[in-house]
């Protein structure tokens, strides 16, 4: 779900193409299946696409390649920085955050609403649609510190 968010905020915002996305698992439950039907259709509901998501699972061999690492809860955050390692840059340890804190959601895990309600998927896509409002807003400013600077 928070890959099809950010995307879609995103290209609203006139950024979808400066920023790349991607999202995987730490685990290898469901590689290469479709998103979750209860996750698509509220997405659906409001406007997303979900059709094309596949879940992937994270590679270790990501890390030099990209800018930040968004954990959606606290266990997940432990796996990525567990696959990190002790060798790790010093670099990278800085980019691997908790979405919760990142999206000023005051450090909140995103509850995992696999086999929840429907009213728990509501739940967790309006943390992802705030959250990554946020982060939009952010990576805009980003983006257009690094314009006036060209």
């Amino acid at each position: 779900m928070a890959e099809v968010v950010l995307r879609a905020q995103l290209a609203a915002a006139g950024l979808g193409d400066r920023v790349t996305v991607d999202s995987a698992g730490t685990g290898d439950w469901h590689l290469g299946q479709p998103m979750n039907p209860p996750a698509r259709r509220r997405l659906e509901r409001h406007g997303y696409d979900g059709a094309g998501h596949r879940a992937r699972q994270f590679d270790a061999s990501w890390l030099p390649e990209r800018d930040l690492f968004l954990a959606m809860d606290s266990s997940n955050l432990a796996n990525l920085r567990a696959l990190a390692g002790t060798g790790a840059d010093p670099d990278t340890m800085p980019r691997i955050r908790l979405f919760g804190e990142v999206a000023g959601l005051g450090g909140a895990d995103v509850p995992d609403p696999w086999g929840g309600s429907a009213e728990d998927f509501a739940q967790v896509l309006t943390m992802l649609e705030t959250g990554m409002a946020r982060i939009v807003s952010q990576l805009g400013d980003v983006a257009g510190a690094v314009a006036k600077e060209r």
